[in-house]
């Protein structure tokens, strides 16, 4: 049987491995270890964080090693898991299908979306489970004119405790990431080998014949006739880059900023993140307890179950370029317009929460949902292969994207990933 390698574990690379095992002989190389929740109580890190110890972001992986954050130009902040299931596993678990762009391409991905909705539990019951401040701010929206929708998740209710810590790892198991296709990939005879970093494609003629590999045991040479890249867009246009192929400084990032304020009771923290959404030309507002800002941000000094948070996740602009040396991010001007605009929209939403303007803060500038630098062209739209790789390359992650979406990329990812999956297996 043929080799593969499928470089990356989320939701792309995961996906894949699944389609190809028994087509192929499948081993997934993952740069991580092993996935563990963050089960400590924040309250332990109270001391240090209003003594302003925790003064970085940056610091996440000291606390919380799945985490990896690194700066990118004008201070945002940039999040990506770093373990098995990639960042899937930090994610909110949002079940939204985003394929517009790719359907302006031509690409039809409706059977693979109807497939992932067999696969994987999408419900929207946790409605019920809302506490009274995301109640009354879904009603504000709706007031407003601003037509919020609860978001649809990748989640059995049965066993979700709705303790509110999606994003620093699921501790019942009730969120849906990609590893449960990594098993199945598993259980039809794949291989996967964590902490090993692809370093780059080495080549034999015009095709790939190896990847060069820093392991456990050092570097090395995994030779396969097929590779498959889903590294996350972070990490995929990096291996391209330094294996000579070229990408474009089109990095989308979809930046969050969360607008905040003290408000006793709202206990966010301890609810489902995210739980609607309302989605604005160029952005989506929802609520959303930050974390990352709550950590590290001195803002947020206010006891945990004290302050209320809504996020603004911007579709920016596919302006920005990754390297091997880091990350080049800035915000256009057409960007912080759209910034602008919703944050006074957020200030309104809290303003008619009963708090006033003085008393709002704001979270750190923050991103998580990289891709762009290999757009996908209509030229592409059936092969879903771009001409610059050889033709046993294939990249299956959001660095195909033609847009930022602006939203939850998991599901679109996972059946565009099916979709390749498929292509390969019909090579």
């Amino acid at each position: 049987m043929k080799r593969a390698i499928v470089v990356g574990s989320g939701a792309g690379g995961a996906t894949v491995a699944m389609e190809l095992q028994g087509h192929y002989q499948v081993t997934v190389l993952e740069a991580g270890r092993e996935f563990r929740p963050f089960r400590a109580p924040l309250s332990r890190f109270e001391p240090a964080r209003r003594a302003g110890l925790l003064f970085d972001a940056r610091l996440t992986r000291l606390l919380f090693r799945p985490m990896e954050v690194r700066r990118a130009d004008a201070g945002l902040a940039l999040v990506n898991g770093r373990a098995l299931g990639g960042t899937t596993t930090l994610s909110c678990a949002n079940a939204l299908r985003c394929d517009q762009d790719l359907a302006a391409l031509g690409i039809d991905l409706d059977p693979e979306f109807e497939e992932v909705f067999r696969q994987i539990p999408v419900t929207t019951g946790h409605v019920e489970r809302w506490g009274a401040t995301t109640r009354r701010l879904f009603e504000i929206l709706q007031e407003m004119g601003l037509r919020p929708a609860p978001l649809p998740k990748l989640v059995d209710l049965a066993a979700c405790t709705n303790c509110g810590r999606c994003i620093i790892g699921c501790r019942t198991g009730a969120k849906w990431d990609s590893r449960q296709f990594l098993n199945r990939a598993v259980n039809a005879g794949a291989r996967v080998l964590t902490g090993c970093r692809v370093e780059r494609i080495l080549f034999k003629a015009s095709r790939a014949g190896s990847v060069e590999v820093r392991g456990p045991a050092g570097p090395e040479q995994m030779a396969a006739e097929l590779f498959v890249l889903a590294a996350g867009g972070f990490g995929t246009p990096v291996i391209l880059q330094e294996s000579g192929i070229e990408c474009a400084p089109s990095l989308s990032v979809d930046p969050v900023l969360c607008v905040a304020a003290e408000y006793p009771g709202a206990n966010q923290h301890s609810e489902m993140s995210m739980a609607f959404a309302s989605q604005q030309h160029g952005f989506m507002l929802s609520p959303y307890f930050d974390f990352l800002s709550f950590m590290f941000n001195r803002a947020w000094l206010h006891p945990i179950g004290n302050i209320v948070s809504m996020m603004v996740k911007l579709a920016d602009s596919n302006q920005g370029t990754v390297t091997r040396r880091g990350v080049r991010k800035t915000l256009t001007s057409r960007d912080r317009t759209l910034l602008h605009t919703a944050t006074e929209l957020c200030i309104e939403v809290l303003a008619r929460l009963g708090i006033d303007r003085s008393r709002v803060f704001l979270g750190t500038l923050n991103a998580g949902h990289p891709g762009g630098m290999l757009p996908l062209t209509a030229k592409e739209a059936e092969t879903l292969h771009s001409p610059k790789l050889p033709d046993n390359v294939y990249v299956a992650d959001a660095t195909l994207l033609p847009k930022s979406l602006g939203n939850p990329p998991i599901l679109t990812v996972v059946a565009l990933a099916k979709r390749i999956g498929r292509l390969l297996r019909n090579r």
